[in-house]
């Protein structure tokens, strides 16, 4: 399961923010038109992994996780949500 940390830091990766150091307790800074908390959403519905978080000219977040399988290897799933 991801954690907090790793969703802050692949968010500000795309503002281009530097990530916060792991001894720092992680924020999320708030932005309008912002993919964070649609992958947050995102990860806890489907209980997988965060791979990437994409904004897209058209008002849409692309999200990949991956989801565990049954026994077998995690599916890749992709999400497209509107900001």
């Amino acid at each position: 399961m991801s954690s907090p940390l790793l969703v802050t830091t692949l968010v500000a990766g795309l503002f281009g923010a530097a990530p916060s150091s792991v001894d720092e307790t992680p924020s999320v800074v708030r932005v309008s038109d912002d993919c964070g908390a649609a992958a947050q959403q995102v990860v806890s519905e489907t209980g997988g992994e965060l791979l990437s978080v994409q904004p897209t000219g058209d008002g849409e977040c692309v999200i990949t996780v991956l989801v565990p399988g049954n026994g077998g290897r995690p599916k890749k799933l992709t999400v497209r949500v509107p900001m």
